[in-house]
């Protein structure tokens, strides 16, 4: 569970992140409030909620098992141990 977790975290800051390198290499103030205004910050929050918004549709209809799909749990079988598998 902490790794969809995760992923949205990194996903929601991918864009400021990618601003800040973009602040850094053109050797602009990172922490200066003049590079920082609050058009950009609205641009950058509506980016890093498409992102988010874009990878819960792809999680969501595009992961997991197909439709109609049926699970067999772990056993064992003939003395052996067989992993789970969807069928």
């Amino acid at each position: 569970m902490i790794r969809p977790i995760l992923t949205e975290i990194l996903l929601f800051a991918a864009p400021f992140a990618l601003y800040i390198v973009f602040l850094w290499a053109t050797k602009a103030g990172v922490l200066d409030v003049e590079s920082w205004p609050l058009s950009r910050l609205a641009w950058l929050t509506m980016a890093a909620l498409l992102l988010v918004l874009g990878s819960f549709v792809y999680f969501a209809h595009f992961s997991g098992a197909k439709p109609g799909s049926e699970y067999i749990p772990a056993h064992i079988e003939d003395g052996k141990f067989v992993p789970g598998t969807t069928r």
